[in-house]
């Protein structure tokens, strides 16, 4: 197991370094002068020059690039021009955010969207099949910002069971029930389109166990139609279904972006649309680059426990 995650880190090692450039070079050839767009008003000749070597555009794109990616190996994303604190600890601030609901979504997705395959499929054909195959079809076709709203209309103006917006009360939050209690609106909406392709490969990974001949042996041995459906049967399917968990994780993170701005929850996704209003390119290298790692590690940590499921695989 310890050479194959170390096989799993090394093949990282270039993808990273791929995005690296990959979100560099988005940012940097942006259209229009970052200067101008950060002084606004005060972008006088003078002023836009210094800004410029201040954030060393003054320079070639390979060299802006490699002192950039130099400062990164090293923990040194840059400084915020328009918050004026480091990049690091303003993406690490609000990636803890973003961590909480993208974490609490991918947590909803994968208990219902597992437990709807499993049903589905022990039913197929069945009423229950046809339900659930519906309601898939209407989660993945429906817009997420698009149901974050009607969500707030209803539940939020409508009946007032949950807040509308945010992270925390505004006055007398903070406590853990009290960020709960903000978290379920957002989870729920970021939520339901992964929880709909975790149902449907799920039901399909089902279907096929449930058609090997060791299954059939375990019915024949008299072993509980529980035990063969929820032991036997879910442990073979969920090998393949742990590596569309783990790309659901990415979907979730990147959505988190809009799903952020229609909650106002103060994470990253939130601060990245406010970095490019601002044109502040540092932060949005940094908080692009940080989620896109992030997007890896779990594509890792999902190999690992595919492996760790089916030592086959080694």
């Amino acid at each position: 197991m310890t050479a194959i995650i170390a096989k799993r880190l090394v093949a990282a090692i270039p993808v990273l370094f791929g995005l690296s450039i990959i979100v560099f070079l988005m940012i940097a050839l942006i259209p229009g002068d970052p200067a101008t767009a950060i002084l606004g008003s005060y972008a006088t000749p003078e002023n836009v020059q210094e800004l410029n070597e201040d954030l060393g555009l003054d320079k070639s794109l390979p060299q802006q690039y490699l002192a950039w990616l130099s400062g990164v190996l090293q923990g040194d994303f840059g400084r915020s021009y328009a918050l004026n604190r480091p990049v690091i600890d303003e993406v690490l601030e609000r990636f803890q955010a973003t961590l909480i609901l993208a974490g609490a979504s991918l947590v909803l997705a994968s208990l219902f969207g597992l437990l709807a395959g499993i049903v589905s499929a022990v039913r197929q054909f069945g009423l229950a099949d046809k339900a659930i195959t519906l309601l898939v079809l209407i989660g993945i076709s429906v817009p997420s910002f698009w149901l974050g709203l009607i969500l707030i209309l209803y539940f939020a103006v409508k009946i007032r069971l949950f807040p509308a917006s945010g992270m925390e009360a505004v006055y007398g939050g903070g406590g853990p029930l009290d960020v709960l209690h903000h978290l379920v609106l957002p989870a729920v909406t970021l939520a339901v389109v992964a929880t709909g392709v975790i149902a449907r490969l799920t039901r399909t990974a089902m279907l096929e166990v449930l058609r090997q001949d060791y299954i059939r042996t375990a019915r024949a041995k008299g072993l509980s139609e529980r035990r063969v459906i929820y032991v036997h049967a879910f442990k073979a399917a969920l090998v393949s279904v742990i590596p569309v968990i783990g790309i659901q994780a990415g979907f979730v993170l990147g959505g988190a972006v809009y799903i952020e701005t229609v909650f106002q929850w103060p994470g990253i996704g939130a601060m990245l649309v406010n970095a490019i209003s601002q044109r502040d390119i540092l932060l949005v290298q940094g908080g692009v680059l940080v989620v896109a790692a992030s997007y890896v590690l779990f594509n890792l940590l999902a190999d690992i426990l595919q492996v760790a499921l089916d030592p086959r695989l080694k």
